[in-house]
This record gives C-alpha cells, structure tokens and sequence, in this order.
C-alpha cells in the first residue's frame, strides 16, 4: 500500500485537509490522578493525530529512530506472593518517557488490552501472551515477562495509542483500582471512528486503486512474516547452541579436573610411568580454569544473542503479526457486517415491494421505517469501512517504518559473533601453551600432537 505513487487528491479531500489543519484544537486535560510527565513531556501532542506532512492526511513520516525515541518500557519481575489460594506473578513497569514505576498484574494486561481493541479496532493492537497455566514453570514465566515486554513497548511507540489517556493511566497510575480506572476512562466513550475529524470522509483521501494497494501490501506482509519466522528459529538455535556449548565446556573442564585430582594408588607394575602420570594429572588439574573461562565466554556470547538478536526478531514478528490479525479484523468485521447489512436491505425491499402488491398499508409503512434505518446503518458501516482502510494504510506504513530494524539486528548479530569468537580465541591461545608438559615422553623429550594431515596417513 506505501509503495506506489499516491492517487492526486480530490478536490474534496484537499478542502477536508484545509478545514482539518484550520480547526485543530487543543487536546482535553488528562484525567484525574494521572501524573503530569516532567521535562519535555509536559506538552504531549494532541490525542489520535498522526504526524502527517501538509496536505495529505493519510501519510506518515515517521523514521524507526522517531518511535523508538517515544518511549522505553522495562518490565521486570518482582517476588511471587501468595494470594488467597494460589501465588501470582506482579511485574513493574518503567517508563521512561513519563519517569514513573508501577507495579502491575497479568490481568491488569489484560484489561489494558480490551480497552486498546475497544477504543482503536482499526490499528495493529499487538496480541498479548496466553494466560498462566497450572503448573506454569520459571521459563513459562520469564517467556511471558518477555513478552509483556515487547507487547507493551509497541503500543508506548504506536502514534495514536503513545497520546491516548488510557496508555498514560496504564503506565503512571500508582491506585491498586487501575482495572477500574482504565475501564472509566473508556466508559461511554466511543471507538476513534467517532472522535476523528477525518472519519467520515476518509474515503476522499484513499487512492482509487486502495483495494488492489491493500492485497499487495497483505501478501508482501505475510511473506515477509513467513520468512522472519524462519530467521528466529534459526537465531533460536545458534543461542541455544552457544549455550548447551558452554555447559559443555564446563563439565569437561570439570572431568580433567576430576581426573588429575584422582588419589587412587598407582598399581606397582606402573611405577615406570609413575612420574608421567603424576605431571599428567597436575597439568589436567589446572586446565579447569581455563574451560571454566571458556564456558563463561560461550554462555555470554548466547544469551547476549538472546537479547539483542532473538528478542528483536520477536518485537517485529509480533508487530507483523498484529498488521494480519488487523487485515483479519478488516474483512472478517468490517466487510463481513457491510455485506450483511446490504444482504438485510435488499430482503426488506421485497418485502415492501410483496406488502404494496397486496394492499398491506400498516405493513408497507412499518417497512419504509425499517428501510430508512437500514440505509443509515449501511451508510454508517460504508463510513467505517473507508476509515478502516485509511487505518490500514497507515498501518502499513508504520510497519515500513520498522523494516530498517532488520540492519540492527544482523548488526547485533554480526558483532555477537565477531566479539564471541575473538574473546574465546584468546582464550584457547592461552591455553595451549599448558598443553606441553601433556606431549612430554619418557625421556623428558616433548612429543607434541600430530597435525591431521599426519593423522591421516597411520594406518587404521
């Protein structure tokens, strides 16, 4: 949908953008309770209004660099309680943007989310982890805080969520009732299709070919989805490996130390070889350290790869993933009620035209009633699916707007793996020199390893 040249606008829709920019006013105060974030935050941009250039409403000109400068949220872990019957998991929740600390409930989440879907239908609302099973163990646990994370950190840099009250209560309420709170500041207070200025005549901004545009840019994001989803398993892999490495290198380090620390008696008919055996096992000793050191590099260099590759790889797949379930949104709600609307029309219609034939005048007057009201609801439902699409094709901007994520992550992993490998090379090249009193023969003399080229020419 952003990647072809836009459709001229309409005369109307010029004239739409006019007014629009003529009679913007200030945004309401925020509600009650509500910290005013410091600094410069003080003056938050007005709610639902997207940053657009001069003219065209419908496009954005937001650079990964701008969202990701909206806000940073950490959620960590805070120590189990135990309720009434069963323990539960509390997280706290930073933000920077708005410099406060709360702690909040998987169910908090929860409500936070339904107040996201109810007031914004038409955006990418990220899904938010599934619910705690029985039995939920520590890394069921920490997956989900992950998760939360990286749900939470897309809606603070989503444009019309980081501006609406209901983020700001999520983030900055300090009340045990923050369920209750979020749940008034939506109550009787319609979805953005009834607050937007624009709402109703979106459909003078979208480009005549908005169909054709909104199948590409579905089939391109599910391809690209497809192939990212790939690449995670992938970077999932090479972490765990690094890890699984480590643990590894560890308990070999150990088992050399376990055999040079050995004190059963040397048999006598060995005493030959009692002083080779004697420095074998003070070299194998001491080479603990060094894979201990070994395993330390290799489980750093994994769960920095977590973080800074993996983690990343889920942040844009759960943002794709929110661009299908919005497309799904589209056609399954939207569409699917206009069809069922128009389905109900065309029914009452012969039922008018069956009425008048027959003479029924109480019956072809209360059907010219139901009529009317269906032609309102059909028209109201043709407003909304052109917002919708407006929606969409900013959408999907947006989610151009993150692609340039992709260079920080195979920079992150590049580096990862240039840093891992130098860091563990060094260590190996410590090592080695302890390796000769290992190839010392009989006479004192060293007999170092074979090289495998030597290796392959003794007869099997």
């Amino acid at each position: 949908m952003t990647g072809r040249a836009m459709d001229p606008l309409t005369p109307a829709a010029v004239a739409a953008a006019a007014e629009l920019e003529a009679g913007e006013e200030e945004a309401g105060p925020l509600a009650a309770d509500v910290p005013t974030p410091r600094g410069t935050e003080q003056t938050d941009p007005e709610p639902t209004r997207m940053q657009m250039p001069q003219g065209n409403p419908l496009l954005l000109s937001y650079t990964l660099q701008e969202l990701l400068a909206r806000d940073t949220v950490q959620v960590e872990l805070i120590p189990e309680k135990k309720g009434l019957f069963l323990k539960h998991v509390e997280y706290e929740v930073s933000s920077q943007r708005f410099q406060s600390s709360v702690y909040r409930r998987y169910n908090d989440f929860v409500v936070f989310h339904e107040m996201l879907l109810h007031k914004f239908p038409y955006r990418m609302v990220p899904a938010l982890p599934p619910k705690r099973m029985l039995g939920a163990d520590r890394e069921f646990i920490e997956a989900r805080r992950r998760a939360l994370k990286r749900f939470i950190n897309l809606v603070a840099r989503h444009p019309p969520f980081s501006e609406d009250v209901v983020l700001k209560l999520f983030l900055s309420f300090s009340g045990s009732d923050v369920q209750n709170r979020l749940k008034e500041s939506a109550q009787c207070v319609g979805d953005e299709f009834l607050h937007c200025k624009l709402a109703t005549r979106a459909k003078d901004f979208l480009p005549a070919d908005i169909q054709v545009q909104f199948a590409a840019s579905r089939e391109l994001i599910r391809n690209i989805y497809n192939s990212f989803y790939k690449l995670r398993d992938r970077a999932e892999r090479i972490a765990s490996r690094a890890i699984d490495n480590a643990a590894d290198l560890l308990i070999f380090g150990k088992e050399l130390s376990a055999l040079g620390s050995d004190t059963t008696p040397l048999p006598s008919w060995a005493a030959l070889s009692s002083s080779t055996w004697g420095s074998l096992k003070q070299a194998l000793k001491g080479l603990s350290v060094e894979f201990a050191l070994l395993a330390d590099k290799a489980a750093q260099q994994g769960k920095q790869e977590e973080s800074d590759v993996v983690e990343k790889l889920n942040l844009f797949l759960d943002l794709l993933q929110s661009y299908k379930d919005l497309c799904e949104r589209h056609e399954k709600g939207v569409l699917h009620k206009h069809q069922r609307a128009l389905h109900k029309y065309s029914l009452m219609k012969r039922q008018m035209m069956s009425a008048a034939h027959s003479r029924e005048p109480e019956s072809v007057e209360q059907l010219e009633s139901r009529i009317v009201e269906q032609e309102n609801a059909i028209q109201t439902m043709e407003l909304r699916n052109h917002f919708s699409l407006y929606c969409l094709h900013q959408e999907t901007q947006l989610v151009h707007a993150y692609l340039p994520l992709t260079s920080h992550i195979l920079g992150a992993f590049v580096n990862s793996q240039i840093q891992g490998h130098k860091e563990m090379s060094k260590v190996w090249n410590d090592l080695k020199p302890k390796l000769h009193c290992l190839f010392a023969g009989p006479s004192g003399a060293l007999t170092l390893p074979r090289s495998p080229q030597e290796d392959s020419l003794l007869p099997c």
